[in-house]
């Protein structure tokens, strides 16, 4: 019997080159030692091979620690550590690890080279974010080699949002984007992992580990009725999350935004259109 294939998503192995951890585990030509590195653009698109026109996986934002395997013409191949992930992206947007202490907490902020808000932005930084700041000054905060953001778009990295269904509805027609997590668009999957990482739960990436990961299965009939305000409820390549007993929210291709509707619709929908019936929905514990 042969072992199962690995999941290309969170295994950092390539028939040529593998981590070190792995020694004993997978075929691979080299194993290496990761280096850890952060993330200091915006945004950076995460892709399954080294090229522009490769399909966009996922996205890493600024502040994220990650170890580097390989670094070749221009590409970085390594894994986040916040879930995981394994891809390649543009090698410019690495610089040494720091201590952050706050992340962004509002969909979107700016960051300015000093303490008005009328000065050329530097850049924007989107929900969980992570920078590390350095002195308040005022209504601003300074973070360390990039410039000043409003404090109040930040909080200590130990604080946690409460309710995880409401940082999902500051997202409410966003627009829908294929692997990404921002505020400038996002998927089924992405709007999910950013609103549960901004309240503390650790979230995976992809619709499929969200499906096995997160939280424990409860049963429906085809009533839907018990459903609560943040259940996830799945089909097989997509999620959305119950904002009452009857309302799904969900980045979707057929609105091509984040929207709110009557889950009864959306369930007609696309078992009818796109991805089928309704495979689980999955809650929560109350302590998360």
């Amino acid at each position: 019997m042969s072992a199962p294939a690995l999941d290309r998503r969170r295994t950092p192995a390539r028939p040529d080159l593998a981590a070190a951890h792995l020694r004993g585990k997978v075929e691979a030509a080299r194993f290496v030692d990761g280096v850890a590195k952060r993330i200091v653009h915006e945004v950076v698109n995460i892709r399954p091979r080294p090229a522009m026109d490769a399909s966009l996986d996922t996205q890493a934002l600024f502040g994220e620690r990650v170890q580097v395997f390989e670094d070749d013409d221009g590409w970085i191949w390594g894994q986040f550590e916040r879930d995981g992930y394994v891809g390649y992206f543009d090698a410019t947007a690495l610089a040494d690890v720091e201590q952050p202490t706050h992340r962004v907490c509002v969909p979107r902020t700016f960051v300015y080279p000093d303490l008005s808000m009328k000065l050329p932005v530097v850049m924007a930084l989107p929900m969980n974010a992570e920078v590390e700041i350095v002195a308040m000054r005022g209504d601003f905060a300074q973070a360390r080699n990039i410039g000043c953001i409003w404090a109040e778009h930040l909080r200590p990295l130990d604080q946690y949002e409460p309710d995880f269904v409401a940082v999902a509805e500051r997202f409410l027609n966003v627009p829908y984007l294929w692997g990404g997590k921002t505020f400038a668009g996002l998927d089924c999957s992405g709007l999910m992992q950013i609103s549960l990482q901004a309240a503390g739960v650790h979230a995976p990436r992809d619709t499929d580990m969200q499906a096995a990961e997160l939280g424990a299965p409860v049963g429906f009939d085809e009533s839907l009725a018990g459903l609560r305000r943040g259940d996830l409820i799945f089909w097989k390549g997509h999620v959305g999350v119950m904002r009452d007993e009857a309302t799904l929210l969900h980045a979707n291709g057929h609105h091509m935004m984040v929207a709110s509707e009557p889950l009864r619709e959306a369930r007609d929908r696309i078992q009818q259109k796109s991805f089928g019936a309704i495979t689980q929905v999955r809650r929560l514990s109350p302590d998360r």
